[in-house]
């Protein structure tokens, strides 16, 4: 026979269980590909994106300070700017995979902050393509394709699945662009 004691305790179990097990499930379903620390640009500090990011929609660039597509840094911005309301975040990723970066985290930094008044979160260079690749852009590789130059943007919901892929040549202030960023924060 059961004291009441023993029922009390068994309740309470059952409740915490009930309040960590969704948190628990919640934190597990983060992909591998999104956990692990990232370094922002020209900074000691990091970010772990399954802490961060996972759950968000979420616009993925990769960048490059000298390409003809650098330009587009602005209209990276006015997107971030339209949805982070929305929930919409921008990560831009630099990369020297097409030997267009600079030489310096420094750099990188001036040219993306001061020149092109970006706000959303840069990240400190990595690979984007090949076996270097760093392994978020192996899985937008698998989920879609390598990019094939800088500049390329991927929209993945909340559960890192890719929704869009764009190349470089679409603007991110383009009609099609748009389209996809909004079908993406609605959902």
């Amino acid at each position: 026979m059961k004291t009441t004691f023993d029922r009390l305790g068994s309740s309470i179990c059952t409740v915490v269980l009930g309040l960590a097990l969704p948190w628990l499930a919640q934190a597990g379903d983060c992909p591998a590909f999104l956990d692990g620390e990232i370094k922002k640009l020209h900074s000691e500090e990091t970010i772990n994106l399954c802490d961060d990011w996972h759950g968000q929609p979420t616009l993925i660039v990769n960048t490059a300070s000298f390409c003809g597509f650098t330009p587009q840094f602005e209209a990276l911005e006015a997107v971030h700017q339209r949805y982070s309301d929305k929930g919409l975040r921008v990560l831009g990723f630099p990369s020297d995979d097409f030997r267009q970066e600079a030489d310096s985290e420094s750099e990188t930094a001036e040219i993306c902050y001061i020149n092109y008044g970006v706000t959303f979160t840069m990240l400190s260079p990595v690979s984007v393509k090949g076996d270097k690749a760093h392994p978020l852009f192996k899985e937008l590789a698998r989920q879609t394709k390598a990019p094939g130059w800088n500049f390329n943007k991927y929209l993945m919901d909340g559960e890192g699945r890719v929704t869009a892929h764009f190349g470089s040549r679409v603007s991110p202030d383009s009609e099609e662009f748009i389209a996809a960023v909004e079908e993406l924060v609605a959902q």
